[in-house]
C-alpha cells in the first residue's frame, strides 16, 4: 500500500470519517434518462472524473472509504446509487421496472451526461463491473480507463443457459431461488430481505468482519420501492426467463457477440471470493485489448469495502496508463 493512501486513511478513521455524512455529505439527486438518480460526490468538481459503481446485494457504501482517497488525490468522486436502490427513483411510473444489463450502462451514460462528464475513469464489481465492461466496450469514447474487479462480467445468456460444475452452480443459490415465486415473495418480505442480504455478504466474503452498523447502513438501500422488481427482474433475464424489451434489443444483441475491451484497465480478482474464476485471469484475459494488468487482493466480494486502499490504487494507477 502507498504511504500517501495509508496517512490519508488514517486521518479518515481518527477524524470519524465512517459515516456516510463524514464520508460522502449529503446524498444529492439528479435527473437522469429515465431515473432520479441518488448519489454521492467528493473531491473538487474541476478534477478528473470518476464513477465507481456498486454491486447486490450491496449500495453506494461498499466506496465509503475509496472515497475520500481518491478525493485527496484530486478525483472528483461520483458514487451513484443503481436503479432500483437507495434514493434513485423512476422520473414516470409507466417506465417498465426492466432491469437488462445494458440498462444500467444507459444509466450511467445519462447521469454522465446530466453531470456533464465527458470522460471519466469507471470502477466497480458484481453489477458495477458488469456495467463498466459494457460502457467501456460500447462507448469507449467515454471511459478513459477501467478498474473491473473479476474481469470481463457481460453476460451471455446463450452461455448461462449451460450448467456449471456443481461445486460452482451451488453458490449461485439465490440467483435460482429469485426464478421461483417463492424466491420473489421471500425477497419481497421485508425481513427476509433484510437477512438475506446478510447471508449472502457472509458467504461472499468469508473473512470479512463487517458488523451489524455497518450491513444496516447498506441494507436501508433494499427498501426503494422498486428494489425487489430490480432484483427479481435482472437475475430471471440473465436466465432467459425473461425476454429483453425491444428498447434495449440492439445493444444486447451487440453485447451478446462478447465485445473486446479495449480502453486501459486493471483487472482484480478477490482471492476469496466464492465467485472467482480459477487461472488468476486467464480466463478473460483475451478480452481486454488496451493496456492491461490483472491483480490478486486476498479478500472476498465487496473488494472495495475490504481493501479500500488496494482498489483506490488502482484506479489511480490505471489513470496513468
Amino acid at each position: 500500500m502507498k504511504l500517501t493512501l495509508f496517512v490519508v486513511l488514517c486521518l479518515a478513521i481518527i477524524f470519524g470519517e465512517g459515516s456516510t455524512a463524514a464520508t460522502f455529505g449529503e446524498v444529492k439527486q439528479i435527473n437522469a434518462g429515465d431515473l432520479n438518480v441518488g448519489y454521492v460526490e467528493a473531491g473538487p468538481a474541476n478534477g478528473p472524473a470518476v464513477i465507481l459503481m456498486h454491486g447486490f446485494p450491496y449500495d453506494i457504501h461498499s466506496y465509503e472509504d475509496v472515497t475520500p482517497l481518491l478525493a485527496a488525490k484530486g478525483y472528483r468522486v461520483v458514487v451513484p446509487y443503481f436503479r432500483g436502490h437507495g434514493t434513485t427513483t423512476f422520473r414516470s411510473k409507466h417506465t417498465p421496472r426492466t432491469s437488462e444489463q445494458s440498462a444500467f450502462a444507459l444509466d450511467i451514460i445519462a447521469l454522465m451526461d446530466a453531470l456533464k462528464i465527458e470522460k471519466a475513469v469507471l470502477g466497480g464489481f458484481d453489477w458495477g463491473s458488469r456495467t463498466g465492461d459494457i460502457i467501456a466496450a460500447l462507448w469507449p469514447e467515454r471511459v478513459k480507463a477501467l478498474v473491473s474487479v473479476s474481469g470481463y462480467l457481460i453476460t451471455n445468456l446463450v452461455g448461462n443457459l449451460q450448467p456449471l460444475p456443481p461445486h460452482a452452480e451451488w453458490a449461485w443459490w439465490y440467483q435460482y431461488y429469485f426464478a421461483t415465486q417463492r424466491g420473489e415473495l421471500g425477497l419481497t418480505n421485508p425481513q427476509y430481505r433484510h437477512d438475506l442480504g446478510d447471508v449472502i455478504w457472509k458467504f461472499n466474503s468469508p473473512t470479512w468482519n463487517y458488523s451489524a452498523e455497518t450491513y444496516n447502513q447498506t441494507a436501508a438501500a433494499f427498501t426503494n420501492e422498486d428494489y425487489v422488481a430490480i432484483v427479481i427482474g435482472n437475475y430471471r433475464w440473465r436466465q432467459s426467463l425473461v425476454k429483453t424489451i425491444p428498447r434495449f434489443a440492439a445493444l444486447e444483441k451487440k453485447l451478446a457477440a462478447a465485445p473486446t475491451i479495449g480502453v486501459p484497465t486493471i483487472t482484480i480478482d478477490p482471492a476469496l471470493d466464492p465467485f472467482t474464476a480459477a487461472g488468476n485471469g486467464s480466463a478473460y484475459r483475451a478480452k481486454f485489448t488496451g493496456k492491461y494488468e490483472h491483480r490478486v487482493v486476498q479478500v472476498g466480494h465487496n473488494l472495495p469495502q475490504e481493501a479500500p486502499e488496494a482498489f483506490a490504487q488502482a484506479v489511480i494507477d490505471v489513470d496513468q496508463f
